[in-house]
């Protein structure tokens, strides 16, 4: 018998129905229906959810400090650092030092340059050390008669005429997440002293080139120990190389820790910009707006796919210039679904940007002429209303979303614009604007905390993609210091020579992915977050308390403003860690551990 076929109209009747259910399947993609929130493994804390008190031990390191400008620095810096480890210490002025100081006293820093102020006080401090205490000089002293007399017993036999040239950093043993890899000085100086070293002591980090000066070492003392840190850069960027040179000092020293990486995508989603670039025309033959699409696009969302990053995009909603009346909504959102929902999709997140590309900055704010194109904003209130209509517009595209980071253009911000988002704009938890400090005097530099009106700081360590040596220096660093990674890109910087264009988008991307590697291989073990989930990972970081209590067999840690955990870094030099009771611990580095606390009361176990 013959089969009884379909009319043809309904076999092109069944092919119309399944191409309408595919192009509507691929409309509700851009339309934002598909994808679901991704529920944060790391979640924004509420007032009061930081529970417990504890009082810290009395404190065990003294800070003796110079008044000179070198001193005042070091004084500045090394305070800086042993509050944000949570080490309790005193300070006092090297002139109104006295032997009695020492008393109860585990550990000394010296931040002076000239020891002949300290007289024979600084024998006394060589005799306590050899008592069974620590002595950690902070950066090289003056060359005189004061320290010739103390240096063998700082391990020096020789000491050049003057001081020595560092143009790069080499690590003798792996001791800081990541330090396989020299690393290169941005603005080299004659910046450390030219020593020859006995063979007692042990060199931690040395200089690069034919002459390989000891930047960092430890020499036994007695029952103590000295450690040297020769670099001399007492800057923020090398927080972290001073803070390992500290926690060489005793058998074990534990610091809490942020562990965090997040990587931010600025003006994205936002306008695409029209028309050509030279340098992507050279060599994609395209227009921005396909290279954008088909290339930048592609390649730094497979970056993310094969290092399980999970983006923060910050939303720009128009590039004008306007600074007062009424906002007009960007109606053009056709790429804003597409590339925003395809960052949503795999597990990243959307914050604030702007309205447009101003600053919100009141009509006096001065940008010392580093901005020409920047305007003012005519009052608070149209700074309100601009950020109300991004509100607006980011809700209606994204109706599931929670925007709970912003980013202030540029990285400016006034008090009157920070202090307009943290009263009429309670979605937003975190500002996300510079870790360090930029030469330009206008932009708002950060510390990992939470203000007195509950916004977090979140700032951004690293930009861009030529990331030079001075980057990576303080990417390093921060790696140490507070476990943590934050890195900042912009769709345009391809665009600008200043930012690397004339490089070509091959060779920006290849250091991209080459720092990502970097930072996968140096610790694999760092949570990949989003910029809401820092917000959350800083907040308990900053909150938390520490009472340490050093037992027969190991460390106690009693913990105050804790909730759900709390992370450390553990750097034993005598011994290996055994149980854990309250917490877990994986290898980070040399004699480095990472240690989760999932308790208010963490133990840990050394094997001596």
């Amino acid at each position: 018998m013959k089969r009884k076929r379909k009319p043809r109209f309904i076999q092109l009747l069944e092919i119309l129905v399944i191409y309408i259910l595919m192009f509507s399947v691929v409309l509700s993609v851009g339309r934002n229906v598909l994808y679901g929130t991704s529920k944060s493994t790391v979640r924004i804390l509420e007032e009061g959810e930081l529970t417990g008190t504890v009082t810290p031990e009395s404190a065990g390191t003294i800070l003796i400090w110079d008044t000179d400008s070198t001193g005042s620095d070091g004084r500045q810096e090394m305070n800086a650092i042993l509050s944000q480890m949570r080490i309790p210490f005193v300070e006092r002025r090297a002139k109104d030092f006295k032997k009695d100081d020492l008393k109860e006293k585990n550990i000394a820093v010296l931040s002076v340059t000239d020891l002949s102020v300290l007289g024979d006080r600084l024998t006394s401090i060589l005799d306590w050390v050899m008592e069974g205490h620590s002595l950690l000089i902070l950066y090289p002293p003056y060359n005189e008669e004061s320290f010739m007399s103390i240096a063998p017993h700082l391990g020096i036999t020789s000491v050049g005429n003057s001081m020595t040239l560092v143009e790069g950093l080499h690590f003798t043993s792996d001791i800081m997440p990541g330090s396989n890899r020299d690393l290169s000085i941005s603005d080299p100086y004659n910046s450390s002293l030219d020593v020859t070293l006995d063979d007692s002591c042990e060199v931690f980090l040395e200089s690069t080139g034919p002459v390989e000066t000891p930047l960092i070492w430890r020499k036994p003392l007695g029952k103590g120990t000295v450690v040297f840190d020769n670099m001399n850069f007492l800057e923020k960027a090398y927080r972290g190389f001073h803070c390992a040179a500290y926690t060489l000092l005793e058998d074990e020293c534990i610091w809490p820790v942020i562990n965090g990486s997040t990587f931010y995508i600025d003006d994205f989603p936002s306008p695409v910009p029209e028309g050509d670039s030279q340098f992507i025309h050279k060599d994609f033959g395209m227009d921005i707006k396909n290279f954008y699409t088909h290339h930048w696009w592609k390649d730094v969302y497979n970056l993310s796919k094969k290092y399980n990053i999970r983006y923060t995009g910050l939303v720009i909603e128009d590039y004008s210039a306007q600074v007062e009346g009424v906002f007009p909504r960007n109606k053009d959102i056709q790429r804003f679904q597409y590339f925003g929902n395809m960052l949503l999709r795999e597990g990243g997140e959307l914050g604030y940007h702007g309205y447009n590309h101003m600053p919100l900055v009141p009509e006096k704010f001065d940008y010392i002429g580093q901005y020409d194109s920047y305007r003012q904003w005519v009052s608070v209130d149209a700074m309100r209303d601009a950020m109300n209509e991004l509100a607006g517009f980011c809700h209606e595209i994204f109706p599931n979303e929670e925007f709970h980071v912003y980013v202030p253009p540029s990285n400016i911000i006034s008090e009157e614009g920070r202090k307009l988002l943290a009263e009429d704009f309670p979605e937003i938890r975190a500002i996300a604007s510079l870790y360090l400090p930029d030469d330009n005097d206008v932009s708002y530099s950060q510390e990992f905390t939470v203000t007195e009106d509950g916004m977090v700081q979140t700032p951004r360590i690293i930009s861009g993609y030529v990331l030079d040596d001075y980057m990576r220096t303080a990417a390093m660093s921060e790696l140490y210091f507070h476990c943590v990674n934050t890195h900042f890109q912009h769709p345009d910087d391809v665009l600008d020579t200043d930012r690397g264009a004339a490089l070509g988008w091959e060779e920006l991307f290849s250091r991209l992915t080459d720092y990502t590697e970097w930072l996968h291989r140096a610790l694999p073990q760092m949570r990949n977050l989003t910029g809401s989930e820092l917000t959350g990972a800083v907040q308990r970081y900053d909150g938390l308390q520490v009472r340490r209590e050093d037992t027969e067999r190991g460390i106690r840690l009693s913990l105050g403003g804790f909730n759900d955990e709390a992370w450390f870094y553990l750097r034993i030099n005598n011994g290996k860690p055994g149980h854990v009771s309250g917490g877990s611990l994986s290898e980070a580095a040399d004699g480095l551990y990472l240690v989760r606390a999932v308790s208010p009361e963490l133990r840990i176990t050394i094997n001596r």
